[in-house]
Formats: C-alpha cells, sequence, structure tokens
C-alpha cells in the first residue's frame, strides 16, 4: 500500500514553514491521540502517521531528502541515505512527542545528553573557628581536608596506563538506551555504562577503575578581615574529584567567631563592660582599655559618671567585609561598691552619708518621693 504524503497528512504545503509544521502538528497530535480516543484504531493509526510525518520534515536534511525522493529517500538503501529513518513513532519516541507537544510551555524542551554522562564531584564541607581578633585583621589558613582526587596513574581515566575506555556495545556510547512497545518509547540510563558511553575492560591497578582515589590534602585559606559568625567562603574545584576525570565538587569553609573574654560584638560595632570604682566615677577620672589592632586608647570619666553610661571610641570596632568602614566601640561603664571596709573606711562613709543631701543623690532621692506620692494618690 503506497504511503501518503506527508505534507498532505500535516495538512500543509510544501512551502510550510518550520513554525507552521510544528503547529499543525499539534494540533493534528491533540486531536487524535489515544487517550482522547481510546479503543479506536483508526485514531491511533493517523496519530502514528502525524509522528511519522513530523518527524521527517522537522529535521531539515530529511526534509530536503524527502521533497527530492519522496519516501524512497528513507527505505533501505534509498538514494537519500537515511537508512531506516522512517520508523514512525519507534523512531522518535513517545517522549520526543511530548516534547514537541509541550516543549514550549515547559522551558523549551529537554536537553539532549551529552555522548557521556559527566558525574561532578561531591560537595565538601569544612567548619572552622577563629578568634574575634583574627576575625578582626583576617588571616591566612591551613587547612587538611580528606577527599577524593584525581588519580595520577591513569590521570582520571580509570583504564589502566596504555589502554583506553571501551565504547559501550549496548549504547554505542551515548548513554542512554531506548526501548519501544507499540507506538510508545522510553529512554533510560544505560545499565551496563550507567549512563558514561564507555567501558573499561583493563581498570587502572591504583584506583581500580573509578579515577579518583582517597588522600589528605592541604589548601590554603584566605579569611578575609569582617567575617562574622556563619560566614562562607567556597573554594570552586576542592571538594570531592569527579568520576573517570569529570569536574570535581566545591569546597565550603563555615567560619564561626569564638566568644571572646572582653568584647561583645553587634554587626561591626563592639561592647565592653568596664567596672571603675565608686570613688572615680564621683570624683572622676581616666582609665586605659586595649582595642583588637593593640593600641591603647585612654577614656576621660568625668565626675559625677553613673552606672550604665556609654562612651563611644570612632572607627574602633570591626571592620565591614570588603568595605572600607568600620563599626565603633562602646565603653559601658559599671560601678563596683566597696566590699570588706576597714573600720576607718566604714567611719569615712558613714560620716560622708550624714553630711549628704538630696543634690548628691538626685535620682535615688527623686525617685522615692515619687513613689510614695504615687500611693498616696492612690489611698485618696
Amino acid at each position: 500500500m503506497a504511503k501518503v504524503d506527508y505534507y498532505q497528512i500535516l495538512g500543509v504545503t510544501k512551502s510550510a514553514s518550520a513554525k507552521d509544521l510544528k503547529s499543525a502538528f499539534r494540533k493534528l497530535a491533540m486531536q487524535c491521540h489515544p487517550d482522547k480516543n481510546p479503543d479506536d484504531a483508526d485514531s491511533e493509526r493517523k496519530f502514528k502517521e502525524i509522528n511519522e510525518a513530523y518527524e521527517m520534515l522537522k529535521d531539515p536534511q530529511k526534509r530536503a531528502a524527502y521533497d527530492q525522493y519522496g519516501h524512497a529517500a528513507f527505505e533501505q538503501g534509498g538514494p537519500g541515505g537515511f537508512g531506516g529513518g522512517g520508523g514512525g513513532a519507534g523512531a522518535g519516541g513517545f517522549s520526543d512527542i511530548f516534547e514537541d507537544i509541550f516543549g514550549d510551555m515547559m522551558g523549551g524542551g529537554r536537553s539532549r545528553r551529552s555522548s557521556t554522562a559527566r558525574e561532578r564531584g561531591a560537595d565538601l564541607r569544612y567548619n572552622m573557628e577563629v578568634t574575634l581578633e583574627e576575625a578582626y585583621a583576617g588571616k591566612t589558613a591551613q587547612v587538611r581536608v580528606p577527599s577524593s582526587v584525581q588519580c595520577d596513574q591513569c590521570s582520571g581515566s580509570g583504564a589502566k596506563p596504555g589502554t583506553n575506555a571501551d565504547t559501550c556495545s549496548m549504547c554505542h556510547g551515548a548513554g542512554r538506551v531506548r526501548a519501544s512497545q507499540g507506538f510508545f518509547s522510553v529512554e533510560r540510563t544505560c545499565p551496563t555504562c550507567h549512563g558514561r558511553g564507555e567501558t573499561i575492560s583493563d581498570p587502572c591497578t591504583k584506583c581500580s577503575g573509578q579515577g579518583r582515589v582517597t588522600e589528605e590534602r592541604s589548601l590554603s585559606v584566605n579569611i578575609p578581615a569582617g567575617i562574622e559568625d556563619g560566614t562562607r567562603i567556597r573554594l570552586a574545584g576542592e571538594g570531592e574529584a569527579g568520576m573517570r576525570g569529570s569536574p570535581s565538587g566545591d569546597l565550603y569553609i563555615f567560619l564561626s567567631v569564638r566568644p571572646h573574654e572582653f568584647f561583645q560584638r553587634d554587626g561591626a560595632d563592639l561592647y565592653c563592660n568596664v567596672p571603675i570604682s565608686m570613688t572615680t566615677a564621683a570624683l572622676g577620672g581616666q582609665f586605659e582599655v586595649v582595642t583588637l589592632d593593640g593600641a591603647k586608647t585612654r577614656v576621660k570619666v568625668p565626675e559625677g559618671t553613673q552606672a550604665g553610661k556609654q562612651f563611644r571610641l570612632k572607627s574602633k570596632g570591626m571592620p565591614v567585609l570588603r568595605s572600607p568602614q568600620t563599626g565603633d566601640l562602646y565603653i559601658q561603664i559599671s560601678i563596683e561598691t566597696p566590699q570588706h571596709l576597714t573600720k576607718k573606711q566604714r567611719e569615712l562613709l558613714e560620716e560622708f552619708e550624714s553630711l549628704s543631701s538630696k543634690e548628691n543623690n538626685p535620682e535615688s532621692s527623686g525617685f522615692f518621693s515619687r513613689m510614695r506620692h504615687f500611693f498616696d494618690t492612690l489611698s485618696d
């Protein structure tokens, strides 16, 4: 029985563009799809013809051969040289049908796999603790990481030196195989080569054909000034080596900053609690603090300083990561109450108390006066 003209099947002319072909194919394929026409042999036959026609005409080379030679171009030994190309759904596959129908809606269709599957190495994580001083100044640290590295004996190929990998006999190097059942065609990873497209008959004795071995490596890590707790540093290509020469994964350094004995951090600002004596707070004075850069800064305490008073030392805090800005250092005062008084000290304090007035302690005197007034008002 003579085959129907492919252009006639799709309902287009020979001058139809690729866009017109795809549009006609989608429309007809949806109309004749077996799911929409169950138990309809005629629709199933038309669906196969539509798919076969589009498979041939969507390829520019096949279309040119068909325009010149007709169906003879695809017969075994035909002048077009496309032997066995007119296999209908068996050639294009059911997955190709859905790619053409829904490809644009799903982001342009699925991408074809390369002839050899690339098994990228796994990413690695390394936790590192640094001091606040190191976070302030930055440093270069040496880390030792146990990981898989490329085998130096076979250069990552997995094959014994002097030999090469063989093209997989099942998938012929494609890495995938296709199984057909009726007009359905399912593509899956080749079970023989596991998607690599090649097999190794004579594996490397050092890596047993894996192309990588486990070793401990020493790496230099640059920690920039101003890093914060939880900062992540990525070292591209320093993770696990890929299988048989495939790309390596990445190494991620996760940094944590050790709590400091004197300074607390809030972003780029630092806070330091400094206790001073009662007499220094009352009479005034000064003291020195050492900042993270090792410099000494003098802080002047004015007469009558109260507990909780803050002094700001501008640009004495932490540097901001990858920025010329620097935070501030805040000195917070706490006043230490005298303990273990001698008899003389007690007598002097008692004398001071007897000579004190509300003006000497305005906050405490005012507080208790306001409290008494508040409760007196409630009782009224």
